[in-house]
């Protein structure tokens, strides 16, 4: 259940990283879990775990953290040809 709670948790992430950036709309389920968890793991990894905490992430540096993915993720997908 501890798994099922954090990918919750990290799709919620990535959705309020999404809204933030105007990039939630091209994203998928998916990929705001991805972004979420990543983002989460950066976040923490330079911010530290302070604030309001749930499944284990601390929210506030996991969504900046989830922003500065999204953000870092389309400029390289702008820049690659199609």
């Amino acid at each position: 259940m501890g798994t099922i709670w954090s990918l919750i948790v990290g799709g919620l992430i990535g959705l309020v990283a999404g809204a933030i950036t105007k990039k939630g709309g091209s994203m998928g389920w998916i990929a705001n879990i991805v972004a979420g968890l990543v983002g989460a793991y950066v976040g923490q990894a330079l911010l530290g775990t302070w604030g309001p905490s749930l499944a284990g992430m601390a929210l506030i540096p996991s969504i900046i953290g989830a922003v500065m993915v999204v953000i870092v993720t389309s400029l390289i997908l702008n820049r690659m040809p199609k």
